[in-house]
């Protein structure tokens, strides 16, 4: 098939390829992250059908892997007046998809991880000298850093994209 295709598209699919293989870096499948690929680059929104047959996988791969795009909100239902197939479109713009991202990437991940470190350190709040201290410790120091991270990120991801851009240059500079 791919021969057959103008240069973009042999692009494009290099591009959904290896934006499938980064997925699993950022803690989603490699399926998910190609459909997200594929609509992100695709000039009118997709149906299930033809996510399919573009990226050889099963209906209910497709569709699991779609519905869960669109709870990430990184995918939005795209409505065809006549037509009864769901299409999908992917959101374009790279600043809201970051953005998306990191809010769910901390919701999923970071709070939860802050979370445990907050009890470890209630739960061994007592512990007299010694490693059970040092435990304690180290506890309330991981915890302290990632949420100092969190507060940063949320810093960032509440600025304009203009304004963050400007405000890591400087820090870079």
């Amino acid at each position: 098939m791919s021969e057959d295709l103008p240069p973009w598209e042999k692009a494009r699919e290099e591009f959904v390829a290896q934006w499938g293989s980064l997925g699993t870096q950022w803690g989603i499948n490699r399926t998910m992250a190609m459909i997200h690929a594929l609509l992100m680059t695709s000039p009118r929104p997709m149906n299930t059908d033809e996510v399919m047959e573009r990226l050889q996988i099963s209906r209910g791969n497709a569709h699991t892997n779609l519905k869960e795009l669109v709870s990430w909100n990184l995918v939005r239902m795209a409505p065809k007046k006549g037509e009864r197939r769901e299409y999908f479109e992917a959101e374009k713009d790279i600043w809201k998809i970051f953005v998306t991202i990191s809010r769910e990437r901390k919701r999923r991940e970071i709070e939860p991880a802050i979370q445990l470190l907050r009890d470890c350190a209630l739960r061994t709040r007592d512990e007299p000298n010694g490693p059970g201290r040092d435990f304690h410790q180290q506890m309330r120091d991981l915890e302290e850093f990632l949420s100092f991270g969190v507060k940063v990120a949320d810093t960032v991801v509440s600025m304009k994209h203009a304004s963050a851009l400007q405000w890591a240059m400087r820090l870079l500079g």
